[in-house]
């Protein structure tokens, strides 16, 4: 999923948003190369491209980690008293369901995309003799782009809602500088003269419109309206393309029944503790559990850094308006009607992470508001849906990935009730030495294969996953009670405000834990052992509180930049 924006206007029922994307005035304006009539089925076939032994080993040994710790948590004999135990029993579940899946899409990944038909392709995208007799060798942006022997239209999409201005220019000039004959248009719904001039100097097409209906998917709808290339692509306004992203793309839509081929976000301003942060959570993603949707022709939109047939976007009604999560309601309304998805794990663009407690927070509220949506709103199990099982299954854990979110906040409530109410989640037959082991078998092997496929285990991803809790409960509140979330920019700084306002419940947890952790410090020496709950806590502990300082940090930086800003701007 991706950042989203403005007025969604009011939810409405399952049934009537999914035919409610756009009015047929609008589709009737919207040129057809090619509608399908009838919806296709199957998975396609996959192809060889195998993980290493070691991985396949290592993920093998955390499923087996897995599924033994879970046996010991669900076996009567190590069940404590119930409050805490319920509490152990309802997070470990959540994110048990989540590891146990992803380890089975992750050893699905073994499924290369690029088919001989793809190669095929990129070898004949381009017809270097007519290059050479028209002049064009040394200007890679006009090189005209063919399919076969057909020629291919594309129209370069990038979305904007109050970015900086510099930070479009760095975009919309990578992209006119991409390689292949393309048309590239500025889509401001900030309604910004200064944009407008911007595209005018840079040389490229502007468009804005009257309404932000429908948000960044509505945007994207209205230019779909006037334009009439059989493909077109999409950039949010901070990710920056490299010249060779439709030459790595274009080659898959050789398979007419392709409708869009997904590249990964990645992030170039890994500076500090947030933006790490977020920027690694969502490495496994791109790197493993996309890749391996291809093989359930499952892989999702992300909503930028993604190329589309218009063609399939015509046969949904266009792109989904009606979500925090238009991309990922897009690809299952894509998937319905049978088209196939493609995702390469290749890194085409580049963007920006959430470098702030403000930005961070902002994104993970859209994003688990997308999410909690499809699954209180839309079950994809239901037999309405005409969907394979696998897929039912891929877009059951992406609509309850946030769950995994609130689970910390579970866990961080079980050692305060043993300190203060000598509440045992397990049975107190249950030795420290088997508890860990267990344990052990399930966290220590994430941290293994993290090792293994990252290359390093970041400690902020733990700290972010930790203290965000607030945020997923936030937002599955919000779509219970119908709350409207609004957009903004990422690493939008112009109206940039104290970490703090966005993070008192993390704040009051903290002292909480604090406290909790004295006491039982206090406890321990007393009865002259150190617990497993004191232990556990204090650790809690440390990981808010790196959280708390991270924004000390964050707030003092902030505070010195506008003291600075005042020394340099005249009064």
């Amino acid at each position: 999923m991706t950042a989203l924006h403005p007025s969604l206007g009011v939810p409405s029922t399952p049934e009537s948003t999914l035919d409610s994307v756009l009015t047929p005035e609008a589709m009737y304006r919207i040129p057809a190369h090619r509608v399908a009539t009838e919806p296709r089925t199957g998975r396609p076939a996959p192809t060889g491209h195998a993980h290493s032994p070691s991985l396949v080993m290592l993920v093998l040994i955390a499923t087996v980690g897995i599924l033994a710790y879970a046996h010991f948590l669900l076996n009567p004999a190590s069940r404590g008293d119930w409050l805490p135990y319920s509490l152990v029993i309802a997070a470990e579940s959540i994110l048990i369901f989540q590891a146990l899946l992803s380890m089975w899409t992750i050893l699905s990944g073994s499924s290369d995309p690029r088919e001989f038909s793809v190669h095929q392709a990129q070898a004949t995208l381009i017809h270097t003799r007519s290059l050479a007799r028209d002049g064009l060798m040394d200007q890679p942006e006009r090189w005209p782009l063919h399919l076969g022997d057909q020629p291919a239209t594309i129209d370069v999409f990038i979305t904007t809602y109050g970015e900086d201005l510099d930070v479009i220019r760095t975009t919309v000039t990578a992209a006119r500088r991409m390689h292949g004959e393309h048309l590239t248009r500025v889509l401001d719904d900030g309604r910004s003269d200064e944009v407008r001039d911007l595209a005018a100097e840079l040389g490229v097409r502007y468009l804005r419109r009257l309404s932000s209906n429908g948000a960044k998917a509505g945007n994207v709808n209205h230019a779909l309206t006037v334009s009439t290339a059989e493909f077109f692509v999409i950039f949010d306004a901070d990710f920056v393309p490299k010249p060779g992203f439709l030459l790595e793309t274009l080659p898959f839509f050789i398979d007419d029944t392709v409708s869009f081929v997904q590249t990964p976000q990645a992030y170039s301003n890994l500076h500090n503790v947030i933006s790490r942060g977020a920027g690694y959570m969502q490495a496994v993603f791109y790197r493993f559990i996309q890749p391996g949707r291809n093989r359930f022709n499952a892989a999702f939109c992300v909503g930028t850094n993604v190329i589309f047939r218009r063609d399939a976007i015509n046969d949904i009604g266009g792109m989904y308006t009606d979500s925090k999560s238009e991309d990922v309601w897009t690809s299952l309304k894509l998937h319905e009607r049978g088209w196939k998805t493609i995702y390469i794990p290749t890194v085409l663009a580049t963007g920006h992470a959430p470098d702030t407690v403000e930005a961070y927070t902002k994104q993970q509220l859209r994003w688990a508001t997308g999410g909690f949506e499809i699954l209180l709103q839309s079950n994809p199990l239901s037999p309405r849906r005409r969907l394979t099982f696998d897929q039912r299954l891929q877009y059951l854990v992406t609509a309850s990935f946030y769950l995994t979110g609130i689970a910390p906040l579970l866990l961080l409530l079980v050692p305060p009730l043993e300190i203060y109410f000598d509440l045992r989640p397990m049975n107190i037959s249950t030795t420290v030495v088997t508890w860990l082991l267990y344990y052990a078998g399930f966290y220590l092997m994430q941290v293994v294969l993290a090792f293994y496929t990252m290359g390093s285990f970041r400690w902020e991803t733990l700290m972010l996953a930790t203290a965000s809790f607030p945020i997923y409960v936030a937002a599955l509140i919000n779509v219970l009670v119908g709350k409207e979330q609004h957009w903004s920019a990422t690493g939008n700084r112009s109206k940039a405000a104290s970490p703090f306002n966005f993070m008192i419940p993390q704040v009051l947890f903290f002292v909480f834990l604090l406290l909790t952790s004295v006491v039982a410090v206090w406890r321990d020496v007393t009865i002259g052992t150190l617990t497993l709950a004191t232990a556990w806590n204090v650790t809690n502990t440390v990981i808010l509180g790196t959280f708390v300082g991270t924004a000390l940090i964050e707030s003092h930086g902030a505070r010195r930049v506008r003291a600075l800003s005042r020394k340099v701007v005249p009064s």
